[in-house]
């Protein structure tokens, strides 16, 4: 088939965020100038550059406060500072209940029974369960043009200036170990994917193309 998404598709569902996946989970917690705290997870998260090491999420309309902004981004541009927590096999129930639209005075991150731990860097808290944090530091928000009303899309771009990583994620190779890791991934419609030993395979880059003449 072929479709113009400004014409519709004609499916059930929408394919888009199914065509592209796996996505990386951005499990963003935040806190606002009154001492909120809020967590909530983000399908549409990457890092996008090296040096400084910057990551990106999208987010859409709010649906509960009258400035239509989710709390994150609400949150994030008051305090310029965020924290991503890695998102696992074992933290996959807690970062589901913790997507559930909620008035921005509900404290996901307790609703969802996980610990609170103070950064270093910046004043919102981290899952303590999350085995890998980003700290951040907002670089700039970016509005998306709106081609329906009930659209609003912002992309938060944020600076890593602080990682965690547990100490037993690190193999004697300096590498992470991506089996015990096990990180957990967004695909479309209600599914997940998992990354386990027996998925990942190595591909080595060429140091030149093999087809150039």
């Amino acid at each position: 088939m072929f479709y113009e998404p400004k014409d519709g598709h004609g499916l059930v569902k929408n394919p888009f965020n199914s065509l592209v996946v796996p996505r990386p989970i951005g499990w963003i917690s935040s806190i606002d100038r009154a001492g909120n705290v809020n967590l909530a997870p983000y399908s549409f998260f990457n890092g996008v550059a090296y040096s400084p090491p910057t990551v990106m999420f999208s987010s859409g309309r709010g649906q509960v406060e009258d400035d239509n902004l989710k709390d994150s981004v609400r949150n994030i541009q008051q305090t310029g500072e965020f924290v991503h927590n890695f998102s696992t096999w074992d933290t996959k129930e807690a970062m589901n209940a913790s997507s559930a639209t909620s008035k921005k005075d509900v404290d996901e991150l307790a609703d969802a029974g996980l610990t609170p731990t103070p950064s270093v860097l910046v004043k919102a808290p981290r899952v303590k369960e999350s085995p890998i944090h980003f700290e951040c530091k907002l670089i700039q928000t970016v509005e998306l043009p709106n081609t329906t009303g009930n659209n609003q899309y912002t992309v938060v771009f944020g600076e890593v200036i602080g990682v965690h990583i547990n100490d037993d994620l690190i193999m004697e190779n300096g590498q992470i170990d991506i089996g015990r890791l096990h990180p957990i991934a967004r695909m479309g419609y209600q599914d997940y994917a998992e990354v386990t030993l027996d998925t990942v395979f190595t591909m080595e880059r060429p140091s030149f193309h093999p087809y150039a003449k």
